[in-house]
């Protein structure tokens, strides 16, 4: 059941504890893989945060003060683990937004907002004190309101990156696919094949794998975005991310025709509505596909787009197709938390792009213009009411979490 229908039955049926909504919502994945979703929800605040998209715009959207701002294309679920590295399709690597499974046309702070509330929650969770927490969330609508202000987008690439980011970028620079088929792949005899030890690596039945290895090899016939002479060698189920869990998600193992021992790994995940198009006014482009809308989206938004990246058709279901990345792809708050200078730089960093992404996707199919953009970061009014209302919803988080756990471990969601 797609969420659209789940919200309508909710509220038909009065149905407004916390955890007949997180049930509600994710109706219609594999039951297996939401456990896991589940499980991870349960590890700590900000992860329950991140598997509650829809939850947040639950309440964002009943917040009247909101002061108004430009529809923009907006990535929809942007938190401080929804940047990260990447090989873009001219073969560089580039720090940016690299989640787009939410993407939709709406409001610009709404975007920030969810930035700014991941900020109060991921620092608590690291024992990162509350004035440090306002400080980074002020930093971040500075930066973000001056990019905007100044209507030039900005790319982070290995040259232009500082700080810490540019220690990341040139370590991903120097990643090889060598380094990431020998943590993903093994030698069956004379063949080599996905790990399925590996624990985000889970087997499909022989007809499943037989279809879509047929599927596969046909994208990579006809495709204009597949890579040229490549066949499909092994597929897994592959595990990955937190929201997207119980989504069916599949990693191919593919090698070139043409040289010996050239291997790409190419990642197929479903394509799921957005969580938060119940929640906007506003019309939407409408899309061949959910997988074609946050394709299109993530081209538009991005300075460079992701290796591969394309959108097909299974067993009447859309999915988005990329090559999986041979780089370490998001920044470990964890590792760097008392490093305060280093932290200061990445919250700036996002800051930047983030204004970045709506100015280079701006005036597209209904998005806001760059001169309106420019206006709107020159204001001042509406700063104070977004760090006000991010700072009480990542308190309901958690205690939203605390009763999600409570039910976890009582057995709500088994």
């Amino acid at each position: 059941m797609h969420y659209y229908a789940v919200v309508v039955e909710i509220k038909i049926n009065n149905v407004f504890n916390l955890a007949d909504k997180i049930k509600a919502f994710n109706q219609g994945r594999l039951p297996d893989m939401l456990l896991l979703k589940y499980e991870a929800m349960n590890e700590n605040t900000f992860r329950f945060f991140r598997g509650s998209c829809h939850l947040f715009y639950e309440q964002l959207h009943s917040y009247k003060d909101l002061p108004p701002s430009p529809k923009v294309w907006i990535c929809g679920d942007l938190h401080l683990e929804n940047f990260g590295s990447y090989k873009g399709n001219n073969k560089l690597v580039y720090f940016d937004l690299n989640d787009f499974d939410e993407a939709v046309l709406g409001p610009a702070l709404w975007e920030v907002m969810r930035l700014v509330t991941s900020i109060f929650i991921a620092f608590q969770s690291l024992d990162i004190g509350p004035e440090k927490s306002m400080n980074m969330a002020t930093l971040f609508l500075k930066s973000y309101a001056n990019t905007l202000s100044q209507g030039k987008a900005i790319a982070i690439e290995p040259r232009t990156s500082k700080g810490i980011v540019r220690q990341f970028l040139k370590g991903a620079q120097d990643s090889t696919y060598t380094d990431l088929l020998e943590k993903r792949t093994q030698k069956k005899g004379n063949k080599v094949v996905l790990n399925i030890k590996d624990e985000r690596h889970f087997k499909i039945n022989k007809a499943l794998k037989r279809l879509l290895k047929e599927h596969l090899e046909h994208w990579l016939a006809q495709s204009n975005d597949s890579p040229y002479h490549y066949k499909v060698k092994d597929i897994v189920f592959r595990v990955a991310g937190t929201g997207s869990l119980g989504q069916r998600r599949y990693l191919f193992l593919i090698k070139s025709t043409l040289k010996k021992n050239n291997y790409l790994l190419v990642d197929m995940k479903e394509a799921f509505p957005s969580s938060v198009q119940p929640y906007l006014k506003n019309g939407q482009t409408k899309w061949n596909s959910e997988a074609e809308r946050i394709i299109t989206i993530q081209k538009r938004m991005q300075y460079v787009s992701a290796s591969l990246l394309s959108s097909t058709v299974f067993q009447g279901s859309s999915y988005v197709i990329q090559e999986l990345q041979p780089v370490k792809d998001t920044i470990k708050f964890k590792l760097i938390k008392d490093q305060y200078r280093d932290i200061y730089q990445v919250i700036d960093d996002m800051a930047v792009l983030t204004a970045s992404s709506q100015l280079r996707s701006a005036g597209i199919q209904g998005s806001a213009i760059i001169d309106e953009l420019m206006a709107f970061g020159q204001q001042k009014n509406w700063q104070n009411k977004v760090l006000d209302w991010t700072r009480q919803y990542a308190v309901k988080v958690q205690k939203d979490f605390l009763t999600f756990k409570k039910d976890y471990e009582s057995g709500v969601f088994i």
